[in-house]
């Protein structure tokens, strides 16, 4: 009676509002946001098209455009040719057309690693251990040489923001496997170094109900909105405050089983309260064993901050996660992948901050069984120039969206596989190219999905991720 005289004066929205203070996944899973579609309802587990590879999927997000002749993709005929005019090619391939130098070398070495002898860049010599497990992409290309459209061209299939990503698409697919933390989770830049070209747009859920959008995890500070409860109410006061909550909810869905939204926002309260104690649980990466933090850098400064996010990845999907993706890199330029001045000082900084965590990924993944469930995704929205741009002393590359390199490993692919190959400068591909498309058709077929069933209906339309294309890339499964 006591709860009944407190709130006697109060509207129901009033009610809303003040119940939901200090339920941390309010604003994590969009619950509020979407009359009807929040909650477990909306969320629950669904069937695969067919049996799945993979249960999971990390995303390392090369945030900015790595280069493709720098990183994976070996090219010993531009140091034969440094300096030399590329015959043929088309200035305005790049950004800035303007700026257009003579053929560039790599700066880095590249030996021959594993038993599938894949050439690597020596910015990387811990993931170089782990090429006999990953599958390659050499012939990714995609319509966009300007970041915004080229991370939507990525993120959500086409080369503009108000579509769903692939993270949403996934979620939409398949469910959470979860009842206490978000199905997707989206981990950015933890260096100050802002976010990436388009932002929230980039793990929006589009069109999608957006209980399907990613969670965004704060770099710094408390990485969820109101994820704890409020100092002044203790547990008890929290459940009982709920539980009348639900009691007056379900009453007005008696007298009014039409509005359905009251159904899913009962239980998205519920789901609400089980996330303040599952989320500060999952983030605890200091209560991994010592060998396991050093496995992942968390004892390195170059690389602790991304050490921190792919054990959380680790951390989330063995609790259900369906989709994490990680940004490396914040806006454009030195901030992230975009080395336009000074590749080699621009590359072998974010080498060096992802080299060791996402190596120490793989090796967690594969000791504890979870890495053929489990797919890893590495790379960003283009590639960079076989030219040289900006001043002779730090040359840098431009944009370049013809051809790029992505890897891949887990989730039942063909481990040491290469798919696709470029010209001698890596300028134009040659073999087998593979479209955003086919990358995205084939991780969805890795997930037990057929990207062409996977539809929504919109504006009289049944969109999907691939829009009227994409095929799966045959040669990367195992």
């Amino acid at each position: 009676m006591d709860e009944i005289r407190e709130i006697k004066n109060l509207t129901r929205r009033a009610m809303l509002q003040r119940c939901g203070m200090g339920m941390g996944s309010l604003g994590l899973w969009s619950l509020l946001q979407q009359e009807g579609l929040a909650g477990q309802r909306t969320l629950a587990p669904k069937h695969p098209h067919f049996a799945p590879k993979a249960k999971s999927v990390i995303w390392i997000f090369t945030n900015g455009g790595p280069s493709q002749v720098d990183t994976w993709d070996y090219k010993p005929a531009l140091a034969k040719r440094d300096g030399q005019t590329l015959e043929g090619f088309d200035r305005f391939t790049g950004f800035f057309a303007n700026s257009v130098g003579g053929l560039m070398k790599s700066p880095f070495e590249f030996k021959q690693h594993g038993q599938c002898g894949k050439h690597v860049s020596s910015i990387f010599p811990r993931l170089a251990k782990h090429v006999d497990r990953m599958a390659f992409i050499h012939s990714g290309h995609t319509e966009s040489n300007n970041h915004s459209p080229a991370l939507f061209m990525m993120n959500c299939g086409l080369p503009r923001m108000g579509y769903p990503c692939v993270g949403s698409w996934v979620t939409y697919g398949l469910g959470s496997s979860s009842d206490s933390l978000p199905a997707f989770v989206v981990m950015s830049d933890p260096k100050g170094r802002g976010l990436p070209k388009g932002h929230a747009a980039n793990w929006g859920a589009g069109f999608l109900p957006s209980v399907y959008q990613g969670t965004h995890f704060r770099p710094t500070g408390d990485p969820i909105d109101n994820l704890y409860r409020p100092r002044e109410m203790n547990p008890d006061q929290q459940r009982r405050q709920l539980d009348l909550l639900r009691h007056l909810n379900q009453k007005h869905l008696d007298a009014n089983p039409y509005e359905e939204e009251l159904a899913a926002r009962i239980e998205s309260f519920e789901l609400a309260y089980r996330m303040q104690s599952a989320a500060p649980e999952a983030l605890a990466v200091d209560q991994e064993p010592e060998h396991i933090q050093k496995l992942y850098g968390l004892d390195d400064d170059k690389c602790k901050h991304i050490a921190s996010q792919c054990l959380t990845a680790r951390r989330m999907i063995e609790r259900g996660v369906r989709f994490v993706q990680i940004y490396s890199g914040g806006m454009e330029n030195q901030r992230s992948w975009d080395g336009h001045n000074d590749i080699k000082g621009n590359h072998s900084q974010f080498a060096a901050e992802t080299d060791k965590p996402v190596a120490g990924l793989i090796a967690d993944l594969a000791q504890r069984g979870l890495l053929n469930e489990t797919l890893i995704v590495w790379g960003g929205e283009f590639g960079r120039t076989v030219y040289a741009q900006g001043n002779p002393a730090t040359f840098g590359r431009d944009h370049h969206p013809r051809c790029f390199s992505i890897w891949m490993a887990g989730g039942g692919l063909a481990a040491g596989k290469v798919v696709g190959r470029t010209d001698d400068y890596s300028y134009n591909i040659e073999e087998d190219p593979i479209h955003i498309h086919d990358l995205n058709a084939t991780l969805l077929h890795c997930l037990g999905i057929n990207h062409t069933r996977l539809t929504f209906k919109y504006q009289g339309r049944h969109h999907r991720l691939t829009d009227i294309a994409g095929n799966v890339v045959q040669q990367l499964l195992g």
